[in-house]
């Protein structure tokens, strides 16, 4: 005969099930979430705001319910050019920009960006900055102007045009006077040039083209150039450049809310920001490459191919631009001579192994002359 269940020993053998089935059960993190506000210094529709939306995207996938970042195009709290300062400040828990734009703080933060970098290209920059003293160079010039922030630098940045001319330039005297727009240290070199500048964020570019406020201007690449509406305004366009040749995004964080987060959560972030780096390069030449098509044959753009006149004299330019901030900020000095010493290094490995991927490409693209094959 089986042994009679006692009312105590039901209630046992129930609790025992209801333990082991919460068991089986997947655990559910009930974290409570944390929320940053981010704006980037980018118009909605530009290519560069939904780079920032990759991030934040990556960042949310991995961290689940513990952490979502929120991502606000330019002007939503704080004008673009003032996120540096909002994001110290704690009115913004982070942003998405250039470091070019805080170079009214310090000359050197232009550095990242701005001008040959000593033959670098994007990524070899960006390389410099994680492996070769840069990161923490940034760091020191930070504190000194009191941003108490952390960034992450990611996105090499394919080589900017000369920019948008209502004419096409030939020769370096047509910039005498001219009314330019461009940022960071190029602003320098063409007032060197004999230029005009007018450092005006991306989302004014355009209008300001219109109205004739400005004669030409540059801003990045050719998605962008075409959702910011320069063909409406400009119908030629000058390729390569040295003014910003080797540019890459910045990724900023209000140092308290950032160290704020557990390990684990700041893993994420470091890792989103290399996951979204690599991912923002392979978009870039897909989209890139397509509006460039479109340009050309919808929006019949004419394109022209800098003169190697104009390209000497901005080198020129730059290294008396440079001299001289040198002189006034040792900041400046102490950033130009680590990135001399490691671009004598890693540009000479990578112009002795790299081959010249032109010739590959003009013998199944192109027939002697210049025609398509």
């Amino acid at each position: 005969m089986s042994e009679m269940k006692t009312p105590r020993r039901r209630s046992l053998l129930k609790g025992a099930a209801v333990a082991a089935g919460a068991m089986s059960a997947p655990m559910v993190s009930m974290a409570q979430t944390t929320s940053f506000r981010f704006q980037s210094t980018w118009p909605s529709k530009d290519i560069f705001h939904e780079y920032a939306i990759d991030f934040a995207k990556k960042v949310n996938d991995m961290a689940g319910n513990r952490l979502k970042i929120e991502v606000l195009p330019s002007g939503s709290v704080v004008p673009a050019f003032q996120l540096l300062e909002a994001v110290n400040k704690g009115t913004l828990d982070g942003g998405h920009g250039v470091v070019a734009y805080h170079y009214g703080k310090n000359s050197a933060l232009a550095l990242w960006g701005s001008g040959p970098a000593f033959g670098m290209d994007p990524n070899m920059v960006l390389s410099w900055h994680y492996y070769g003293g840069g990161k923490a160079l940034l760091e020191e010039i930070y504190k000194s102007i009191n941003m108490d922030v952390v960034s992450y630098l990611y996105g090499p940045q394919p080589c900017q045009p000369l920019g948008w001319f209502k004419k096409p330039v030939s020769n370096v005297a047509q910039f005498k006077g001219l009314k330019f727009r461009t940022v960071g240290l190029a602003v320098d070199v063409y007032k060197e040039l004999g230029a005009s500048v007018n450092p005006l964020p991306g989302g004014e570019i355009v209008p300001a083209l219109d109205r004739g406020l400005i004669d030409a201007a540059e801003f990045n690449n050719a998605t962008s150039d075409r959702l910011l509406g320069f063909p409406d305004v400009a119908k030629n366009c000058m390729l390569q450049s040295f003014h910003q040749s080797g540019e890459q995004f910045e990724i900023l964080f209000n140092k308290t809310k950032y160290n704020a987060l557990p390990a684990e959560l700041k893993s994420i972030i470091d890792y989103a920001v290399q996951a979204a780096s690599a991912d923002m390069s392979w978009k870039a030449i897909d989209r890139n490459s397509k509006d460039y098509i479109e340009l050309k044959t919808k929006d019949k753009i004419a394109f022209y191919k800098t003169p190697d006149s104009i390209l000497r004299a901005q080198l020129e330019a730059w290294d008396k631009v440079t001299a001289n901030k040198s002189k006034e900020n040792p900041f400046f000095q102490k950033v130009m001579a680590s990135q001399r010493a490691f671009a004598e290094r890693a540009g000479q490995w990578q112009n002795d192994y790299v081959v010249d991927y032109k010739m590959a490409w003009n013998r199944y693209f192109r027939q002697p002359g210049g025609k398509k094959t």
